[in-house]
C-alpha cells in the first residue's frame, strides 16, 4: 500500500501553548532586565541589588542629578521664572566709607533698584554699630519702610534681589564713645545712590 506525504506541522492543540509558554518566558526576561539592568540605570532603583554590584546604580544615580539640574534650569529655582536677567545698564561698583562720631552718630546710604535687579554688598565697622537693612518701595506710604535686616554687629555681606522698585539700604548708628568708621563694597546694576546725613541733608550720586 502506497502511503501518501506526512504532515510534519504540529497539531493546532499544541501549538496555542507553545506560543503561549514563548510569550511568557519572553515577558519574564523582559521583565528580569526591567528591574535587573534597566531600572537601576535610568532610575537609580534596585530591587534586586544586580545594579550596584555591576555599576548601573552609579551611573543611575548620576542621571537622575542630571535630570533635576536640568528641570531647575528649565524652571527656575527659588520660584524665579527667569534665570539669565539681560540689563542696559552697565555694571557698577563702588567702595565707600562713613565716620559716625561717638554717641548716636549715624548715616544711611541706599541705591535705587528696579524689581527683579540683584545687588552685592559687604561692609564693616571699626567698632560695634546698629544696623538696619531696609527698603522704601515706590508707591509706599509717606515713612514706610520695609525691613531686610536689623541688628547690632561690626560686618554683614550677601546678594540683594529686589522684591520691588525703590531705595534700599542701611542705617548705621554709633552708640558707643569712639568715633567708628563703616567701609561698603557693593556691586550691582544701579544707577543712583543717596546718602542721609545727619544734618538732614540728602547727597545723590549718579552712576553711568
Amino acid at each position: 500500500m502506497e502511503l501518501g506525504p506526512r504532515n510534519l506541522e504540529p497539531a493546532p492543540a499544541l501549538v496555542k501553548p507553545r506560543l503561549a509558554l514563548a510569550a511568557g518566558a519572553a515577558i519574564l526576561v523582559a521583565g528580569l532586565v526591567l528591574v535587573a539592568f534597566i531600572m537601576p540605570a535610568e532610575f537609580a532603583v534596585d530591587p534586586l541589588g544586580i545594579g550596584a554590584r555591576v555599576g548601573l546604580m552609579d551611573l543611575g544615580v548620576t542621571g537622575q542629578q542630571v535630570e533635576a539640574l536640568e528641570q531647575a534650569a528649565a524652571t527656575g529655582s527659588g520660584g524665579q521664572a527667569t534665570i539669565v536677567v539681560v540689563q542696559a545698564r552697565p555694571f557698577n561698583s563702588e567702595t565707600v566709607e562713613f565716620t559716625l562720631a561717638p554717641g548716636e552718630g549715624w548715616i544711611e546710604y541706599k541705591y535705587r533698584l528696579e524689581q527683579g535687579e540683584s545687588l552685592l554688598y559687604a561692609w564693616s565697622a571699626t567698632g560695634p554699630v546698629n544696623f538696619e537693612f531696609h527698603a522704601e518701595p515706590d508707591g509706599g506710604p509717606a515713612g514706610y519702610a520695609q525691613t531686610y535686616e536689623k541688628s547690632q554687629g561690626n560686618a554683614a555681606s550677601g546678594t540683594l534681589t529686589a522684591p520691588f522698585s525703590g531705595i534700599h539700604g542701611w542705617y548705621w548708628q554709633n552708640t558707643g564713645v569712639e568715633p567708628v568708621t563703616v567701609t561698603l563694597t557693593s556691586s550691582g546694576f544701579y544707577n543712583l545712590a543717596h546718602e542721609f546725613r545727619p544734618d538732614g541733608t540728602v547727597q545723590n550720586k549718579t552712576f553711568q
